[in-house]
């Protein structure tokens, strides 16, 4: 039996200044099942990334409801936003997101810290991961020694590091070239085989064929595919 993970009723967002006001969002009606792999394409400026930030909490929607795991979270306040994340959500950016400061293995770790896991668990999870990702070698290097290849496979180490059962990816290939863009879908698409739930937004033809389903934005709305 199919079960729902996420589902948005009438999901809706303005961003407004004194000058204007922009609607992002307009009445989405989504729902993806847990295990399932999504991508959602469309051009920029459609709402892709917002809705992205919504579901994963990084965001409130101005009107409409979002129910995670059949929890309406639609309202909850940052701090109740980041409790709820902690563990359960994972994000992977277009840009990495690494810290310069920290070597691979630091960026890696730095998930678990606010899960109070004894420090020589934290070690071993992260070992693990990175010899998982084939960069354990890299573990003492800091991101500006890596290639955009390798900063991203550091990224979806640190994203799955908790065990969250839903990860977003926001263009995750967007700065790789083609070999590397197709070893870090191929990562994606093995971490959904093993249970994960996946939402991806992307321009890219080739990284939606990855997916179960395909969604199309234009102008802050779903316009077919569902």
């Amino acid at each position: 039996m199919k079960i729902s993970m996420i589902k948005t009723q009438n999901l809706s967002k303005i961003f407004a200044t004194k000058e204007m006001e922009t609607r992002a969002l307009r009445k989405i009606n989504l729902e993806i099942n847990k295990g399932e792999f999504l991508a959602i394409m469309g051009p920029s400026g459609c709402g892709k990334s917002t809705l992205l930030n919504i579901l994963g909490l990084l965001d409130n929607p101005s009107s409409g409801e979002y129910y995670y795991n059949e929890v309406n979270v639609s309202l909850l306040n940052e701090k109740k936003s980041t409790i709820a994340r902690k563990g359960n959500i994972g994000f992977v950016f277009q840009n990495f997101n690494l810290i310069d400061e920290l070597t691979v293995f630091e960026n890696v770790e730095l998930p678990l810290i606010p899960l109070k896991i004894k420090v020589q668990n934290r070690k071993r999870l992260v070992k693990d991961v990175l010899q998982q990702f084939k960069i354990g070698h890299r573990a003492k290097h800091f991101p500006r020694q890596l290639s955009g290849g390798q900063q991203q496979r550091v990224a979806i180490a640190r994203a799955i590091i908790p065990g969250p059962g839903l990860i977003l990816a926001d263009e995750p290939t967007g700065n790789l070239d083609s070999v590397h863009g197709i070893e870090v879908m191929k990562q994606l698409r093995e971490l959904n085989r093993k249970g994960s739930t996946i939402v991806m937004v992307t321009h890219n033809v080739r990284d939606a064929e990855f997916a179960h389903r395909v969604l199309h934005m234009s102008d802050g709305q779903l316009v077919k595919g569902i």
